[in-house]
């Protein structure tokens, strides 16, 4: 019961409404553009589903009036639904962009985007239909934490401070805008124009470089002490093993030192660093084995209690009745399984008919098993860890379609594994995000069958804002290149080529392959991939993230962590959001002028 306005109101709160709909599907796009650019950048995604908590309670809140806890988590389902493409396409899709620079002649970019976007819309739906039966064992009775889902309903549970916050963030993202167009427009300051270096005197290819990027920094931030790794990638790069090299190595990598921090990074740092990504991704796979055990026993014991339900006849009819409720009906996920299977199917034929039939039913078949087994791991790894392994399974699941879809012509066979590896990947975005939703929903009394209804009904939205983001961005900056490193497409991109046959320093990937599976398997969850990036992004990158992360561990000394909750995370959300999407428009503008040009 709830007084607005000298009225009394009685009932359930509102929960699955328009507003929230429409609220879910604009913060979405913000986010997913946000995050998307900011993926590109560092090679690493963000969960939306917090900021979508804070920018919905500013909006239904602050804004409408509205004062429904379970209205604003429907809202942040919706959102962080949409988001969930970003992470899934942005480790997949550039791919094809940055093998188009080294193999134009094979035109991979002249694929259907449309078929992309279907396909990936396909494989949403398989991922949440997938995970959904699983909710009431991973969260109602094992109870695993899913650390993010516990953060997004603090905010919802304290309505003033979701205001606050949701102010702070739009203020801040008003100076990390204002901040990004005085570097990119005004003063013009290109990425290393700072080599601080040359400055202190000491040898370049320390590569002590700085950039001033709001967005990096608020990314580190919200990483905090566990980020320094990252940066510390970097550091071993050019402060460690770029002096031994200069004082111990052969002519010619005497002759690389000698050219300074790009050529090291190009011919060395940045070759290990790709395959200490892909060592990393298959290590961080094998590392997840006990949770895969945890996950298929928590899968047997679903199944049993849906037995027990239905053998325990008209005495029990109420708790079925309340399990109705609570989810939805099981044939709807059955048709929605089948139905997604069909369509992975007749898409990679349409993609590729040299292929035939039986290959795109294998493909296809491949996909769905994948999409099940991958999305119950990456659940569980968040529900106990909070790290997902994302970019593993997508590697492992491309690798096999390639080896499926050989026989016919290369491009015919990059593109279907691309295509179908890119629905994977949402698919087991889509998964995770369902079920760290679910218990968030948990957590504030919403209805998770109207939690599953909101996340079906944003799941075609997210690949159409990402496939659209993509085009726009690599015909400004292109993807693969110093503004936008897109390190995860690029170490698909160099698995495929050395897959079939490319050109490749297959030492150095093996070596970096060596070091990230070792790391992988050490049990510091994602400490493989976070070291594989700073090996291979640009320092100034890793060195200003670094700056962020420090900032964090002094606030919280001097600050206290509840100053970082209901400050500094709104604070650096707002800095992300704010410097990407000016990225965005300026490079919609300079597609624009193409345009006008062109014509």
């Amino acid at each position: 019961m709830e007084s607005t306005a000298g009225r009394i109101k009685r009932g359930a709160y509102p929960e699955l409404t328009f507003a929230a709909l429409a609220v879910g599907y604009v913060l979405g796009i913000l986010i997913a553009i946000s995050m998307g650019y900011a993926s590109l950048v560092l090679g690493f995604s963000i969960e939306g589903s917090e900021l979508a908590a804070i920018l919905g309670w500013g909006v239904l809140r602050g804004v409408m009036r509205r004062t429904s806890i379970v209205e604003n988590n429907i809202s942040q389902t919706v959102a962080s639904a949409v988001n969930g493409a970003s992470a899934g396409m942005m480790f997949s899709v550039p791919a094809l962009f940055i093998l188009h620079r080294t193999q134009p002649e094979l035109g991979l970019i002249d694929f259907n985007p449309y078929l992309m976007v279907v396909a990936c819309i396909t494989g949403g739906v398989l991922g949440i239909a997938f995970i959904i039966p699983l909710r009431k064992q991973m969260i109602d009775f094992n109870r695993l934490a899913y650390p993010g889902g516990i953060a997004v309903a603090a905010i919802l549970k304290s309505p003033g401070a979701g205001l606050k916050k949701a102010g702070l963030l739009v203020g801040s993202a008003v100076v990390a805008a204002v901040v990004h167009l005085l570097v990119i427009k005004v003063f013009k300051i290109p990425h290393e124009a700072w080599h601080l270096g040359d400055q202190l005197g000491i040898p370049s290819y320390f590569n002590v470089t700085f950039y001033l990027s709001m967005l990096t920094i608020g990314v580190g931030f919200l990483s905090g002490k566990g980020g320094l790794v990252f940066g510390l990638g970097g550091f071993l790069c050019y402060f460690f093993l770029a002096p031994i090299l200069a004082s111990q190595a052969g002519p010619d990598i005497q002759l690389l030192v000698e050219k300074g921090p790009s050529a090291l990074r190009g011919a060395l740092f940045k070759p290990a660093g790709i395959g200490i990504l892909i060592g990393a991704a298959i290590g961080g796979v094998i590392a997840a084995f006990p949770l895969i055990k945890s996950a298929i026993t928590s899968m047997q014991e679903a199944g049993k209690t849906k037995q027990a339900h239905g053998d325990a006849g008209d005495d029990n009819e109420s708790a079925k009745n309340a399990m109705a409720r609570d989810e939805m009906p099981i044939n709807v996920l059955y048709a929605g399984i089948a139905l997604a299977f069909v369509g992975l199917t007749m898409i990679a034929y349409f993609v590729a008919p040299a292929i035939g039939w039986p290959r795109a039913i294998g493909m296809s078949l491949l996909g769905t098993v994948w999409i099940w087994i991958a999305g119950v791991i990456v659940s569980e790894c968040l529900g106990r860890t909070n790290w997902s392994p994302l970019s593993g399974m997508t590697l492992i699941a491309v690798t096999i379609l390639i080896f499926i879809a050989s026989g016919v012509d290369t491009r015919t066979t990059i593109i279907v594994s691309i295509i179908v590896g890119a629905a994977i990947c949402v698919a087991i975005a889509q998964a995770g995000d369902m079920m760290l939703d679910l218990k968030s929903g948990y957590l504030t009394g919403a209805s998770p069958k109207k939690q599953q209804i909101a996340q079906f009904a944003a799941t075609w939205l997210g690949p159409i804002v990402i496939m659209a983001l993509i085009f726009v961005l690599h015909r400004a900056y292109g993807l693969g290149t110093e503004k936008l490193p897109a390190p995860q497409g690029q170490a698909l991109a160099d698995m495929i080529s050395g897959i079939t046959g490319g050109n490749v320093p297959s030492y150095r990937y093996g070596a970096g392959a060596g070091l990230g599976f070792l790391l992988a398997v050490s049990g510091l969850g994602g400490i493989g991939v976070m070291i594989g990036l700073g090996f291979y992004m640009p320092f100034y990158i890793a060195l200003t993230y670094t700056i962020g992360n420090v900032i964090r561990m002094v606030a919280e000394k001097m600050k206290g962590h509840r100053w970082c909750e209901d400050v500094g995370i709104p604070v650096s959300a707002g800095l992300i959001v704010g410097e990407a999407l000016v990225g965005v428009v300026l490079a919609l503008s300079v597609v624009a002028q193409g345009a006008v040009g062109g014509g």
